[in-house]
C-alpha cells in the first residue's frame, strides 16, 4: 500500500530505541584527551583531510573553482595527447583535484541510454536529513569539535556521512577517502556502532559498490532496525543490483519503520521502475507535503520534476524545478533538470545558459554530455569544438572518480558509446553487467554492443532494459534502433514511436535520430 504520511505514525529517531550495553552514551574523557597530543594531531589530520600544517583551508567557492580549473586543464591535455598520456592524465587528476587528500586518506543522458538523474535522486539521502543548515559550515564545526574531542565516535560517524553528502552534492569524489577514514575511526572507537556502519553503506553506494552497500546496511540494521540511513541504503543497493522484487519489500519495510521524506522518495522510485507512475507521483506529492525544510523541499520537488520530464510533461517539470529552486536557488539537480526541461520544451538558449552555469561549478558526466549535445545540435561556429571540450571533461571526471575509489564503469560506458572510445564503452558496460543486472546496466550494455556492430547480441539486453515497465524514452529509442538493425522493422517502428510519444525531447541528438529512423521506416512500409 502507499506510504503513510509522517502524521500516521509517531516518528522514531535512530537513538529512540533502548541503548544496548555495548553502546554507551558519549562521555568525553577530558584527561585522556588532554594527555594524547599525538592522537589529537591524528584526529585533526583525519578530520581535515590531512592538510599540511600551515596551509589554510580554502573557502567552499575557492575549493570548487580550483578543482574545476584543474579538471579543465587536465581535460585539455587529454584531448591533445589522449593516447600517449592517458595514465599520466589520471595521475595528474588525482593530485591536482584532491590536493593530496587521496594520498593521505583524505546523468540522465538519453543519447547514451542512462537515466543518471533518476538514479542519483534515488541513491542520495535527503540533504535535510543530514543537516538542516549549510553543509560546509556543519563540516567545519564537526572538525573543530573533533580536534577537541577526538574520541567522540558519534561525531566521527557524522563527519564521515557529511563527507559522502558533500562529495555527492559537489561532484567531488576526493571526499570519499576522507569519509572512509572518518567512518573507520568511528568504528575503531566504538566497534559495531550503527551510525558508522550505515555511513559505510552510504559510502559504498556512492562508490557504486552495491554488494558492499547492502552488506553494511544489513549489519547496521541488525544493530538498529530503525536506522533510517541504513533502511534507505538497503533500498538503493537492491535497486542498483536489479533486485526489484526485493527492493519493493525493502521499501515497504522502511515505510513501516521510518516513514518520511528519504523513504518516500525511494518508495516512489521503486514504483516508477515498475511502471507505476501514478503511485510514484502520489507518493512524491505526499513527501512534498511532509517536507519541512528548504533542503527537503528542493530534494522532493526535483524528484517530481524528473518524474514529469520522463513522461514528457515539460510544463509540470519546469513548475516543479521552479519550486525546488525557490527553496534552494543553488540546488544542482534542480538547475540541471530545469535546463533539460527547457531544452526539451524548445528553449535551447536558456538550456545552454543553464547547463553552462551548472558545469562551470560542477562538471559531472550527465550535464557535461547534455551540454555537449546541445552544442552539437545547435551547430554554430565553434560548437563542435565546444562539444568536444565537454566530452573530454567526462574523461577527466571519470579519472577523478576512480582515484576516489568510485566504480565509474556505467558513467564511462554511457558517455563513451556515443562520444568516445566505443571499444572502451563495451569493455566498461560488460564489466558493469558482471557486477549488477539493473535496467540501466542492461540498456548501457545493449547500446555499447550496438555501436560496436553487435546488434544480435544487443537485442536481449535491450529487451531486458524495457521489461519492468519502466517508462524511459531513451531505453525505447535504443531498443527501436537495435531492432531496426536486426531487421525487425515492425517492432522498431513501435518502439521508436513509443519513445517519441512518451518524451519527444529526451535527448537533442537521440530524439533527432529517432525521428529520422522512424520516418525512414514509415517510407519503407
Amino acid at each position: 500500500m502507499p506510504p503513510r504520511t509522517t502524521d500516521s505514525a509517531p516518528e522514531r529517531r535512530d537513538d529512540d530505541r533502548p541503548r544496548p550495553d555495548h553502546e554507551p552514551a558519549v562521555e568525553p574523557d577530558a584527561d585522556a584527551t588532554a594527555g594524547r597530543a599525538g592522537e589529537a594531531g591524528e584526529a585533526k589530520a583525519d578530520a581535515e583531510g590531512a592538510r599540511p600544517e600551515g596551509d589554510s583551508a580554502p573557502s567552499a567557492g575557492e575549493d570548487v573553482d580550483q578543482r574545476v580549473a584543474a579538471m579543465r586543464r587536465t581535460a585539455d591535455g587529454a584531448r591533445r595527447w589522449r593516447a600517449a598520456h592517458l595514465a599520466g592524465c589520471a595521475a595528474l587528476l588525482a593530485v591536482a583535484l584532491t590536493g593530496g587528500a587521496i594520498a593521505f586518506g583524505g546523468a540522465g543522458n538519453g543519447r547514451a541510454g542512462g537515466d543518471a538523474a533518476a538514479v542519483s535522486a534515488a541513491g542520495a539521502l535527503s540533504p535535510g536529513a543530514l543537516a538542516r543548515g549549510d553543509l560546509d559550515s556543519g563540516i567545519a564545526s564537526l572538525q573543530k569539535h573533533l580536534r577537541a574531542q577526538p574520541r567522540d565516535f558519534g561525531s566521527w560517524a557524522t563527519l564521515g556521512i557529511a563527507y559522502v553528502e558533500q562529495a555527492r552534492t559537489k561532484g567531488d569524489p576526493s571526499r570519499y577517502p576522507q569519509a572512509e577514514r572518518a567512518l573507520k575511526r568511528s568504528l575503531g572507537l566504538e566497534p559495531g556502532n550503527d551510525p558508522a556502519l550505515a555511513g559505510q553503506g552510504a559510502l559504498a553506494a556512492a562508490r557504486h559498490d552495491f554488494p558492499g552497500a547492502l552488506k553494511y546496511a544489513d549489519r547496521a540494521l541488525k544493530q538498529n532496525p530503525y536506522n533510517e540511513r541504513a533502511l534507505c541504503t538497503r533500498i538503493d543497493a537492491l535497486v542498483e543490483l536489479g533486485r526489484y522484487d526485493d527492493a519493493v519489500k525493502a521499501a515497504d519495510t522502511a515505510d513501516d519503520r521510518r516513514p518520511g521524506v528519504p523513504v518516500f522518495t525511494r518508495y516512489a522510485y521503486v514504483r516508477e521502475l515498475r511502471g507505476d507512475v501514478r503511485t510514484a507521483r502520489e507518493v512524491l506529492e505526499r513527501a512534498l507535503d511532509a517536507a519541512d525544510s528548504p533542503a527537503d523541499i528542493a530534494y522532493v520537488a526535483t524528484a517530481l520534476g524528473q518524474l514529469a520530464w520522463n513522461q514528457g510533461d515539460y510544463k509540470a517539470a519546469r513548475d516543479h524545478y521552479a519550486r525546488a529552486l525557490a527553496a534552494d536557488d543553488a540546488y544542482l539537480p534542480a538547475l540541471e533538470g530545469r535546463a533539460r526541461a527547457e531544452a526539451a520544451d524548445g528553449d535551447r538558449a536558456a538550456a545552454v545558459k543553464g547547463l553552462e552555469q551548472v558545469v562551470a561549478r560542477f562538471p559531472l558526466p550527465g550535464p557535461l554530455v547534455a551540454l555537449g549535445e546541445l552544442y552539437e545540435d545547435r551547430g554554430a561556429d565553434g560548437d563542435r569544438a565546444k562539444a568536444g571540450d565537454q566530452y573530454a571533461l567526462v574523461d577527466a571526471w571519470t579519472a577523478l572518480a576512480r582515484a576516489g575509489g568510485v566504480n565509474a564503469d556505467l558513467d564511462s560506458a554511457m558517455a563513451a558509446a556515443d562520444h568516445g572510445d566505443r571499444k572502451e564503452a563495451l569493455r566498461a558496460a560488460r564489466a558493469e553487467w558482471d557486477r549488477r543486472h539493473s535496467v540501466h546496466t542492461a540498456d548501457a550494455l545493449a547500446w555499447a554492443l550496438h555501436v560496436n556492430g553487435r546488434d544480435e547480441e544487443a537485442l536481449p539486453y535491450a529487451r531486458r532494459a524495457t521489461a519492468t515497465g519502466y517508462r524511459n524514452a531513451a531505453f525505447l529509442f535504443h531498443r527501436g534502433i537495435i531492432e531496426r538493425a536486426t531487421g525487425d522493422e515492425r517492432e522498431a517502428r513501435d518502439h521508436l514511436k513509443a519513445a517519441l510519444d512518451l518524451n519527444p525531447g529526451f535527448s537533442p541528438l537521440g530524439a533527432r535520430e529517432a525521428r529520422t529512423a522512424l520516418n525512414d521506416l514509415e517510407k519503407n512500409r
